[in-house]
Protein backbone atom coordinates (compact mmCIF):
# COMPACT_ATOMS: atom_id res chain seq x y z
CA UNK A 1 0.00 0.00 0.00
CA UNK A 2 1.62 3.16 -1.45
CA UNK A 3 0.24 6.37 0.71
CA UNK A 4 0.70 10.03 -0.33
CA UNK A 5 3.38 11.46 2.82
CA UNK A 6 2.22 14.38 5.09
CA UNK A 7 4.24 17.31 5.53
CA UNK A 8 6.74 16.80 7.85
CA UNK A 9 10.57 17.24 8.47
CA UNK A 10 11.73 16.75 4.72
CA UNK A 11 9.29 19.88 3.62
CA UNK A 12 9.50 21.73 7.74
CA UNK A 13 7.91 24.42 8.27
CA UNK A 14 4.65 24.95 6.90
CA UNK A 15 1.25 25.06 6.46
CA UNK A 16 -0.86 22.55 7.98
CA UNK A 17 -2.49 21.13 8.69
CA UNK A 18 -3.80 20.02 7.37
CA UNK A 19 -1.95 19.55 4.31
CA UNK A 20 -3.16 15.81 4.59
CA UNK A 21 -6.61 14.98 2.56
CA UNK A 22 -5.43 11.63 1.82
CA UNK A 23 -6.78 7.89 3.03
CA UNK A 24 -4.17 5.42 3.95
CA UNK A 25 -3.59 4.01 0.61
CA UNK A 26 -3.12 7.61 -1.55
CA UNK A 27 -0.57 7.38 -3.16
CA UNK A 28 2.30 10.27 -3.13
CA UNK A 29 2.44 12.86 -6.65
CA UNK A 30 4.72 12.02 -8.76
CA UNK A 31 5.59 14.17 -12.09
CA UNK A 32 2.56 12.93 -13.94
CA UNK A 33 1.14 15.52 -16.55
CA UNK A 34 -0.21 18.67 -15.51
CA UNK A 35 -3.98 19.96 -15.77
CA UNK A 36 -5.47 23.23 -15.42
CA UNK A 37 -7.59 23.75 -12.58
CA UNK A 38 -10.29 26.34 -11.81
CA UNK A 39 -9.05 29.08 -9.17
CA UNK A 40 -10.68 28.83 -5.81
CA UNK A 41 -11.96 31.66 -4.09
CA UNK A 42 -12.24 31.48 0.28
CA UNK A 43 -14.98 32.39 2.87
CA UNK A 44 -15.24 32.98 6.26
CA UNK A 45 -14.57 35.35 9.24
CA UNK A 46 -11.85 34.44 10.78
CA UNK A 47 -12.22 35.97 14.23
CA UNK A 48 -9.55 38.34 14.12
CA UNK A 49 -8.52 41.33 16.52
CA UNK A 50 -8.27 44.26 13.94
CA UNK A 51 -11.52 44.36 12.09
CA UNK A 52 -9.05 46.23 9.43
CA UNK A 53 -7.64 42.93 8.49
CA UNK A 54 -10.74 41.14 7.86
CA UNK A 55 -11.73 43.48 4.78
CA UNK A 56 -9.11 42.36 2.42
CA UNK A 57 -8.93 38.58 3.61
CA UNK A 58 -8.99 36.39 0.36
CA UNK A 59 -12.40 34.42 0.26
CA UNK A 60 -12.32 30.68 0.03
CA UNK A 61 -14.71 28.37 -1.37
CA UNK A 62 -14.26 24.59 -1.41
CA UNK A 63 -15.56 22.21 -4.32
CA UNK A 64 -18.79 19.94 -3.11
CA UNK A 65 -16.62 16.82 -2.82
CA UNK A 66 -13.58 18.22 -0.73
CA UNK A 67 -15.55 18.13 3.19
CA UNK A 68 -13.49 19.52 6.03
CA UNK A 69 -14.52 19.92 9.66
CA UNK A 70 -12.82 21.27 12.72
CA UNK A 71 -13.29 20.45 16.44
CA UNK A 72 -13.24 22.24 18.03
CA UNK A 73 -14.47 25.32 15.53
CA UNK A 74 -14.04 28.05 18.59
CA UNK A 75 -13.10 29.40 22.31
CA UNK A 76 -14.19 31.71 24.58
CA UNK A 77 -11.00 33.05 24.77
CA UNK A 78 -10.34 36.00 21.72
CA UNK A 79 -6.57 35.34 21.43
CA UNK A 80 -7.23 31.24 20.90
CA UNK A 81 -10.63 31.73 18.97
CA UNK A 82 -8.38 34.00 16.53
CA UNK A 83 -5.58 30.62 16.36
CA UNK A 84 -8.29 28.09 15.76
CA UNK A 85 -10.13 30.24 13.12
CA UNK A 86 -6.86 31.43 11.34
CA UNK A 87 -5.70 27.69 11.35
CA UNK A 88 -9.52 26.38 10.20
CA UNK A 89 -8.49 29.34 6.91
CA UNK A 90 -4.87 27.65 6.25
CA UNK A 91 -6.04 24.47 6.09
CA UNK A 92 -9.13 25.47 3.67
CA UNK A 93 -6.92 27.26 1.26
CA UNK A 94 -4.00 24.67 1.07
CA UNK A 95 -6.77 22.55 0.06
CA UNK A 96 -8.04 24.90 -2.09
CA UNK A 97 -5.10 25.69 -3.61
CA UNK A 98 -4.44 21.50 -4.64
CA UNK A 99 -7.75 22.40 -6.02
CA UNK A 100 -6.91 25.36 -8.40
CA UNK A 101 -3.53 23.89 -9.04
CA UNK A 102 -1.95 27.11 -7.64
CA UNK A 103 1.07 27.08 -5.83
CA UNK A 104 0.42 30.96 -5.26
CA UNK A 105 -3.13 30.88 -4.21
CA UNK A 106 -3.88 34.24 -2.65
CA UNK A 107 -5.56 32.86 0.03
CA UNK A 108 -2.72 30.68 1.26
CA UNK A 109 -0.21 33.44 1.08
CA UNK A 110 -2.56 35.80 3.13
CA UNK A 111 -2.28 32.84 6.17
CA UNK A 112 1.60 31.81 5.77
CA UNK A 113 4.85 33.39 6.06
CA UNK A 114 8.68 32.78 5.67
CA UNK A 115 9.81 29.23 5.20
CA UNK A 116 6.42 27.97 6.22
CA UNK A 117 4.64 29.74 2.69
CA UNK A 118 8.27 28.02 0.85
CA UNK A 119 6.95 24.96 2.20
CA UNK A 120 3.09 25.34 1.67
CA UNK A 121 4.35 26.67 -2.19
CA UNK A 122 6.31 23.04 -2.62
CA UNK A 123 3.53 20.90 -1.38
CA UNK A 124 1.12 22.48 -3.66
CA UNK A 125 3.03 21.88 -6.77
CA UNK A 126 3.73 18.53 -6.27
CA UNK A 127 0.15 17.81 -6.92
CA UNK A 128 0.64 20.47 -10.00
CA UNK A 129 3.05 18.63 -11.28
CA UNK A 130 1.57 14.79 -10.31
CA UNK A 131 -2.00 16.57 -12.02
CA UNK A 132 -3.45 15.07 -8.55
CA UNK A 133 -5.93 16.66 -6.89
CA UNK A 134 -8.10 16.04 -3.67
CA UNK A 135 -11.54 14.86 -3.18
CA UNK A 136 -13.69 13.52 0.28
CA UNK A 137 -13.59 14.03 3.82
CA UNK A 138 -11.24 14.80 6.51
CA UNK A 139 -11.80 15.86 9.88
CA UNK A 140 -9.73 17.65 12.44
CA UNK A 141 -10.38 17.37 16.30
CA UNK A 142 -9.01 17.49 19.45
CA UNK A 143 -7.91 21.20 18.28
CA UNK A 144 -5.84 22.66 21.32
CA UNK A 145 -4.16 26.17 21.51
CA UNK A 146 -0.92 27.49 23.73
CA UNK A 147 -0.78 31.22 23.93
CA UNK A 148 2.50 31.78 24.03
CA UNK A 149 2.73 35.57 24.02
CA UNK A 150 0.91 38.31 22.38
CA UNK A 151 2.37 37.81 19.15
CA UNK A 152 3.01 33.60 18.85
CA UNK A 153 0.72 30.57 19.75
CA UNK A 154 1.23 26.93 19.36
CA UNK A 155 -1.86 24.26 18.22
CA UNK A 156 -1.87 20.76 18.53
CA UNK A 157 -4.91 18.53 17.12
CA UNK A 158 -5.66 15.28 15.06
CA UNK A 159 -6.46 14.80 11.37
CA UNK A 160 -8.70 11.37 10.45
CA UNK A 161 -8.22 11.33 6.65
CA UNK A 162 -10.31 7.74 6.69
CA UNK A 163 -12.38 9.07 4.21
CA UNK A 164 -10.48 11.76 2.36
CA UNK A 165 -8.49 11.00 -1.09
CA UNK A 166 -5.72 11.71 -4.00
CA UNK A 167 -8.03 11.96 -7.21
CA UNK A 168 -5.94 12.24 -10.78
CA UNK A 169 -6.87 14.84 -12.46
CA UNK A 170 -6.88 13.64 -16.16
CA UNK A 171 -9.02 10.00 -15.41
CA UNK A 172 -10.98 10.64 -12.13
CA UNK A 173 -8.98 7.74 -10.59
CA UNK A 174 -8.99 7.67 -6.74
CA UNK A 175 -5.46 7.01 -5.22
CA UNK A 176 -5.58 4.35 -2.33
CA UNK A 177 -8.96 3.37 -0.03
CA UNK A 178 -7.57 1.73 2.34
CA UNK A 179 -7.99 2.43 5.97
CA UNK A 180 -5.31 1.40 9.02
CA UNK A 181 -3.32 3.40 11.64
CA UNK A 182 -1.73 5.62 9.66
CA UNK A 183 -4.93 7.09 8.38
CA UNK A 184 -4.73 9.53 11.29
CA UNK A 185 -2.05 11.91 11.65
CA UNK A 186 -0.86 14.37 14.79
CA UNK A 187 -0.30 17.83 14.37
CA UNK A 188 1.83 20.47 15.95
CA UNK A 189 1.66 24.54 14.62
CA UNK A 190 3.78 27.19 15.35
CA UNK A 191 1.73 30.18 14.77
CA UNK A 192 2.93 34.15 14.79
CA UNK A 193 0.48 37.34 14.22
CA UNK A 194 1.71 39.69 12.17
CA UNK A 195 0.97 43.07 11.90
CA UNK A 196 -3.05 43.39 10.28
CA UNK A 197 -3.60 40.43 13.48
CA UNK A 198 -3.43 37.27 11.41
CA UNK A 199 -1.62 34.72 13.05
CA UNK A 200 0.30 33.20 9.72
CA UNK A 201 1.63 29.71 10.28
CA UNK A 202 5.12 29.28 10.68
CA UNK A 203 6.24 25.83 11.02
CA UNK A 204 4.50 22.31 11.43
CA UNK A 205 4.97 19.07 12.37
CA UNK A 206 3.33 15.40 11.93
CA UNK A 207 3.22 12.06 13.22
CA UNK A 208 1.66 9.57 10.92
CA UNK A 209 0.12 6.85 12.65
CA UNK A 210 -0.06 9.11 16.17
CA UNK A 211 -1.94 6.28 18.67
CA UNK A 212 -3.47 9.69 20.64
CA UNK A 213 -5.46 9.77 17.16
CA UNK A 214 -6.87 6.48 16.89
CA UNK A 215 -10.40 6.12 16.62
Amino acid sequence: MNRRPTLTAAITLAAVAALTLSACGGDSPENNSKDDGQAARVDTDTGTEKSASAAGRPKVELPSDVNLSFTPDASEDPVENAVLKHNTELVRALSAAIVAQDPRLPALEFYTEGEGAVAAQKWVKAFVDAGWTVTGETRYFDRQVTVGSKDTASLSYCADESKAFSKVIKTSEIKGTEVTKNSYVAYGVQAEKNDDGVWELMKVSSTRGADKCQP
